[in-house]
């Protein structure tokens, strides 16, 4: 389904499903209550919208988390990969090409192949690490000269080091899927919210009220949806810091 599309589905789909719950309820139970009835019902509605409303901020608030991370890594990680490209230029401007290129090759990687590969088949292109590995042993094979040198040395193997990590959690991200358990309990809780309002007559006020419920917590399972995918759903981020760099002259075509 195009991604324009999934909010509308979202929201119409859960509004509808806690309309149809709602009236297949008041056909099955009757139109009859006692006040015993309404208190109880009051009671359930209570008790499960607020287990519900819980297990739907719990994850969102997660997957909201998780998506903050990826940004700010991403952020880390350009910045790590232009580090190294002006401190090997530091350390020596005679063993700076060779490394800077590698770099160079690394950020067009990242922007041209590694993001699809990342919504497509959830993977890490072996060549991305493959460069990253050229630079690491390039910078591990540095015999400094001078104190200067070797604090440079340090900070750029500590750099690289950082870059592999924020290419596995990357990839660990893509990976990532909110388990069906947590669709099956976000529906259900739903239905089991709805069903109790069959002690309130179906006027136009409380259908449009029902609706309005449905339609909301169809919103918010799809800004989770839209978070769980961070590559390649409805909230899609792209690689602007390494964007950036390539703008820049670090990465830039040609």
């Amino acid at each position: 389904m195009p991604p324009v599309l999934l909010a509308p589905a979202f929201i119409l789909g859960t509004a509808a499903l806690a309309l149809a719950v709602y009236f297949l309820t008041r056909r099955i139970v009757g139109q009859e209550f006692g006040d015993q009835t309404e208190t109880l019902a009051g009671s359930v509605i209570f008790r499960v919208s607020a287990l519900h409303g819980l297990i739907l901020a719990l994850v969102f608030a997660q997957e909201l988390l998780d998506y903050n991370k990826l940004q700010g890594n991403l952020v880390l990680e350009a910045t790590a990969v232009a580090d190294i490209y002006n401190d090997i230029r530091r350390y020596d401007p005679d063993q700076a090409p060779a490394i800077q290129a590698a770099l160079s090759a690394y950020v067009r990687e990242v922007i041209d192949e590694e993001w699809r590969a990342l919504s497509e088949v959830r993977r890490l292109e072996s060549e991305g690490w493959r460069l990253r590995e050229v630079v690491y042993l390039g910078v591990l094979d540095l015999v400094p000269q001078t104190p200067r040198q070797e604090a440079l040395r340090h900070h750029m193997l500590d750099k690289a080091q950082r870059i592999a990590e924020f290419r596995q959690d990357r990839e660990n991200t893509a990976l990532h899927r909110i388990s069906p358990l947590f669709w099956t309990a976000a529906l259900a809780g739903i239905v089991l919210v709805t069903v109790p309002y069959f002690i309130f007559a179906p006027s136009r006020l409380h259908v449009a009220l029902l609706s309005v419920y449905g339609g909301f917590t169809g919103l918010i399972m799809y800004v989770i949806f839209a978070f769980s995918d961070p590559f390649g759903g409805p909230g899609a981020l792209q690689p602007v810091a390494f964007e950036r760099l390539a703008e820049q002259g670090i990465g830039a075509p040609g």
